[in-house]
């Protein structure tokens, strides 16, 4: 596919900014122009100027850009040992030292993640009555929310959970989708915020999941959210990041690793 000189992607760029309310300054530029390129492809543009053009006189364009460059693909209890140990060690311990818990799901996409925790939190709270869980859930992806929140999924988004988890936690619909039960719901409170706002959702935090959000990011964007992340977090509050993620050296003051391969730290003291 023929590309324009490389002066000529700042425009969109700065469309990206103006209108889609995207401030790319904090996305590696080869990930933007790949998810530019993408929607090149798909509605036939060479260039990015007609490209840009298009994008002008076609606002429902806006949407598919906006959805491209936010896009998160996940499912329920995904990189399972991340999970597996968040339920036999994370949680057990908060529950030690107190009965309310709060997390905060950030870049929770189409809710797996959030409903996951929600799932985790659960089945504690069956073995442990006076065990209160909280599950903050952000995306900055509006439409994502909505498919949050509505919380239905296709069988293959379950293919991690059991059976009996399925089975409890879900109810089959017609259609052959699985819908998210009432009592998973009520854990979960789901909001639009933007990462890069530089103000956490919630404070008092014991748990923050950011994962697979950062590998997008410049440097300096990921020392940012690992900075906003740390006064939101409780003294020995988690911080959870993906698996291909990593926490620069600058933070070991702040963050001291508690699973090195599920990249599971804990706010120092």
């Amino acid at each position: 596919m023929k590309m324009e000189q490389e002066g000529d992607f700042r425009p969109v760029l700065r469309m990206i900014e103006s209108d889609l309310g995207i401030q790319s300054s904090n996305y590696k530029e080869d990930y933007l122009k790949r998810r530019v390129q993408s929607r090149m492809r798909m509605t036939g543009m060479q260039t990015y100027h007609d490209y840009l053009l298009m994008l002008r006189s076609n606002p429902p364009e806006h949407d598919a850009l906006k959805k491209g460059l936010t896009i998160n693909v996940t499912k329920f209890w995904r990189d399972v040992p991340v999970f597996d140990a968040i339920r036999r060690d994370i949680i057990p311990e908060l529950r030690r030292r107190k009965k309310t818990i709060r997390i905060w799901s950030a870049g929770c996409a189409t809710g797996e993640e959030p409903y996951t925790l929600a799932i985790i939190a659960h089945e504690a709270s069956v073995m442990n009555k006076d065990l209160k869980f909280t599950i903050f859930a952000s995306d900055i992806d509006e439409e994502a929310l909505m498919k949050a929140k509505e919380g239905i999924y296709h069988r293959k988004a379950l293919e991690n959970l059991s059976d009996a988890q399925v089975r409890r936690h879900f109810t089959e619909r017609t259609d052959g989708k699985f819908e998210v039960r009432p009592h998973l719901r009520a854990y979960v409170r789901f909001s639009r915020h933007d990462l890069m706002s530089g103000d956490p959702v919630a404070s008092h935090l014991d748990m923050v999941l950011c994962r697979n959000v950062t590998i997008y990011f410049t440097e300096h964007q990921k020392d940012e959210l690992a900075r906003m992340f740390a006064p939101a977090l409780t003294p020995c509050g988690y911080y959870v990041i993906g698996k291909t993620e990593y926490l620069s050296r600058d933070f070991e003051r702040l963050y001291e690793p508690v699973n090195q391969i599920q990249k599971i730290y804990r706010k120092k003291a």
